[in-house]
């Protein structure tokens, strides 16, 4: 979940780290483009272009989000708003990488990552063909607990029935060819072997392994060579059925359509999903690590990639907007972040030391990074965390709350200034279920925030003494230094 991630504020470096991703996309660039189709791009890069400035004059007015549910138990959020030609639509299921089991690592992603290359007699050129045919964008999205469907089309009846009628049939009767699924086994074993050789990949890899132990957060999302190689098509038809029902599904719109418009796309897009018999079961909780792990991984690189971190926050947390404030003064806020001045501007240690939470349906990470010279790795991590454990004791300063506060409440309407941002929240909010209100809310939560809130949370959900840390490519000798106690 990295974009929504980042609409959050919750990530403070432009390194993507976080374990979602966005596993593929319709190649409507390598479709052939008539004269028709080259209108229809320079109409969309329009639309795109202009949308960003729809939302942004009424970015603290109550946004009208409309919520019920179809015949077959489907959860939907709708905002409508004519001002453009544009619908976007998503379909989320409860079926991340959290879904999976160890010995199938990596089966929740190659699912997903199936959906849309061949469905309901389409092949999955045909379906980027028809898709570039009326300007329309279709993608896959996964993370550590949802997977899902999108779409940006055009409003214009013609346009976006026939973009509705191609996502039901990847929604509703995804064909996970075999050929085509051997030809994605090899793509992802491929990259997965490659990932090995990686020095941030094997970091991250090894940092969930660390922090997550046997919960399913700690499974690789991507899966093992192992796993991936011997999935077979039956196991990706029998996980579709199991966790892609309609009584489990999230459907978010966003755009010009009418209400009785809306009502009948999710009843389209829903109607003949799986009906399972028993709902998702709840992901267990995660276990705090009771003392400090640190794990030195050797590698040639000539930088050390050091990750530290703890159990963080759930989507639905009572000190969500605590830890959020203060993360953004810790780690999140870029240079007016106590780690870049500490481990930077003081130091020159490294280009940047970030810190961020990604909110999960049970506690995603807290997760402190950088990347260092190999000589310099022990001072960097000593550095960082005896800036957490200061910030963790006393909190911020009321100068550095004010300023935080200032800039996320300032910026907040850039979070919402199009569509397509819109809908990814209304997506959030439907799939954790939280406040219809939570966008109106947003920044009032913010500004509720005091230096006591944050040393609260803090001192209570991050212990500096009990972190998981991991160095690829640590000092030549020695270990990395203990943890604070």
């Amino acid at each position: 979940m990295a974009a929504e991630a980042a609409m959050h504020g919750l990530k403070g470096s432009p390194t993507n780290k976080n374990r979602g991703r966005k596993m593929h996309n319709s190649s409507l660039e390598n479709a052939a483009k008539s004269g028709l189709e080259q209108l229809r791009d320079s109409f969309a890069a329009l639309v795109m272009g202009s949308s960003l400035l729809v939302f942004a004059a009424s970015a603290h007015a109550t946004l009208p989000i409309q919520h019920w549910q179809t015949a077959s138990g489907a959860r939907v959020y709708f905002v409508e708003n004519h001002d453009l030609p544009i619908l976007d639509v998503s379909v989320d299921f409860a079926a991340g990488s959290s879904r999976d089991v160890p010995a199938k690592a990596g089966l929740a992603a190659m699912t997903a990552q199936m959906l849309d290359l061949g469905a309901g007699g389409l092949s999955d050129d045909e379906i980027s063909r028809r898709m570039a045919d009326v300007g329309a964008a279709l993608g896959t999205r996964f993370d550590l607990d949802r997977a899902g469907v999108s779409l940006r089309t055009l409003s214009s009846k013609a346009e976006r029935d026939q973009a509705l009628a191609i996502m039901s049939k990847v929604l509703q009767q995804p064909e996970f060819p075999e050929a085509v699924l051997a030809r994605e086994k090899t793509r992802t074993v491929a990259a997965l072997k490659e990932a090995e050789t990686q020095p941030e990949a094997i970091a991250d890899k090894a940092f969930y392994a660390a922090l997550y132990g046997t919960h399913p957060y700690g499974l690789p999302s991507s899966g093992e060579v192992a796993t991936v190689s011997a999935l077979t098509r039956q196991d990706l038809v029998d996980f579709y059925d199991a966790h892609y029902g309609a009584n489990g599904a999230v459907i978010a719109l966003m755009g010009d359509v009418t209400r009785m418009e809306a009502a009948a796309v999710a009843e389209q897009l829903s109607a003949k999903l799986p009906k399972p018999a028993n709902a998702p079961a709840a992901l267990p909780p995660v276990q705090a690590p009771a003392s400090a792990v640190v794990r030195n991984i050797a590698h040639p690189a000539k930088q050390s990639h050091i990750l530290m971190g703890y159990p963080g926050m759930k989507r639905v947390d009572p000190d969500y907007f605590a830890l959020y404030v203060g993360n953004y003064i810790l780690g999140g806020g870029g240079f007016d972040s106590r780690l870049t001045q500490e481990v930077r501007d003081k130091r020159g240690l490294a280009y940047s030391a970030y810190s961020y939470f990604i909110p999960y349906a049970e506690q995603g990470p807290f997760e402190i990074g950088l990347q260092t010279k190999r000589d310099q790795a022990t001072e960097a991590l000593a550095v960082v965390r005896k800036t957490l454990a200061d910030f963790v004791a006393h909190g911020p300063t009321q100068k550095e709350l004010t300023q935080a506060k200032n800039n996320l409440i300032g910026g907040f309407p850039l979070r919402i200034d199009s569509n397509k941002k819109i809908q990814e929240y209304l997506a959030v909010i439907g799939f954790y279920q939280l406040p219809l209100t939570y966008l109106d809310d947003f920044t009032k939560s913010v500004e509720r925030v005091t230096v006591a809130s944050i040393r609260d949370a803090f001192s209570r959900r991050v212990q500096p003494s009990r972190m998981v840390t991991v160095i690829v490519a640590g000092p030549e000798q020695g270990e990395a230094p203990p943890a604070t106690k």
